[in-house]
């Protein structure tokens, strides 16, 4: 048996036999298999998402409800006011427009919504919007509601509860110790902080990564150990699609067999994990986003993101019809 079978058959032990997570030793085996191993990898990856997470796939869209116009320096995001991108400032959307995109979202068989804000943390007025248009969404397409709108108090992450928000989502969005390359506005901690409320006041956690912005290999390995301890309930992958006039936008794109092997060692390390398809996917898989839904993805994001174009929605409801992925569901509305 050749070194790279003999780490894989090892981890496919740990996991489907022994229902056990795989130590730091065993993660950095398997990050070290050779390229030609990577299939091997995905499909032990996706033997695990069925064996712990089953074949169902979970289906969001997102709103950038108030785009823009962020005082924070993120490095790859061109909603930074301290970058000349061509992202402008605009205000939080109206009410019906919010519902309508919710109420479309429906039409395409999603069972979650997530109402996105380009903010450092919100206000009280940003709050009470929020806080208003949760139940109105819920009430009007029977979706599950997630917000994203920074960083949280305490007192904000007890309103947000009690206002029937379903998911927080609040991305680490690399390791710690590559963060302050990437921000300087506000540190790593204050991220896990945030993290650390939303479970605390009964809201499931939804943290994701953004591959690509010039970690290593053992950064990312870092990166899994950290997820772990703030266990979240959904970790989205992004992979960093460099936007005009940021930082990051002469960064070459993850490349496609690489962006497999870390969506099967994300699956590998977060065996119970909601592990959606987010931002990049299709400029860095392009044909091959079938064999991310087959390496251990188990939700996606439809439509567009925040600032960048997705593929039309159709096409993602093919590509799961062809793969016999049956839409629902993953988590329960609390």
């Amino acid at each position: 048996m050749t070194p790279a079978r003999s780490v894989l058959s090892a981890a496919g032990t740990a996991l489907l036999d022994e229902k056990r997570l795989l130590d730091a030793d065993e993660l950095r085996a398997l990050a070290s298999v050779p390229d030609e191993a990577i299939p091997s990898l995905a499909a032990l990856a996706h033997e695990v998402r069925l064996g712990w997470r089953g074949p169902t796939v979970e289906v969001e869209g997102i709103l950038s409800t108030k785009t823009g116009g962020c005082p924070e320096d993120c490095a790859f995001c061109s909603q930074s006011s301290r970058f000349d991108s061509p992202v402008k400032a605009t205000p939080f959307l109206e009410t019906d427009e919010v519902l309508a995109a919710a109420e479309e979202t429906a039409r395409l068989g999603a069972s979650e919504f997530c109402i996105v804000l380009a903010v450092r943390g919100p206000d009280e007025r940003t709050l009470r919007r929020i806080i208003d248009l949760v139940p109105l969404v819920g009430a009007r397409t029977g979706l599950n509601v997630a917000v994203s709108a920074g960083i949280l108090t305490d007192d904000q992450a007890a309103r947000l509860a009690a206002a029937g928000v379903h998911r927080y989502n609040h991305n680490i969005e690399t390791a710690r110790s590559h963060f302050g390359r990437i921000v300087t506005t506000h540190t790593w901690e204050e991220r896990a902080e945030t993290c650390r409320l939303v479970r605390r006041h009964g809201m499931e956690l939804c943290c994701g990564v953004l591959l690509g912005m010039g970690e290593s290999d053992e950064q990312r390995l870092e990166m899994l150990g950290q997820l772990r301890e703030l266990d979240p309930a959904e970790v989205p992958v992004n992979f960093l699609n460099p936007r005009p006039g940021t930082p990051l936008s002469d960064r070459p794109m993850v490349g496609a067999m690489e962006a497999l092997r870390w969506i099967a060692l994300f699956r590998l390390a977060l065996p119970g994990v909601i592990l959606r398809y987010a931002g990049g996917r299709e400029v860095t898989l392009g044909q091959l986003q079938a064999m991310g839904m087959t390496a251990g993805i188990n939700a996606l994001i439809v439509g567009n993101y925040l600032t960048t174009l997705g593929r039309a929605p159709e096409e993602d409801l093919r590509m799961l019809a062809d793969l016999r992925m049956p839409i629902g569901a993953l988590s329960p509305v609390i």
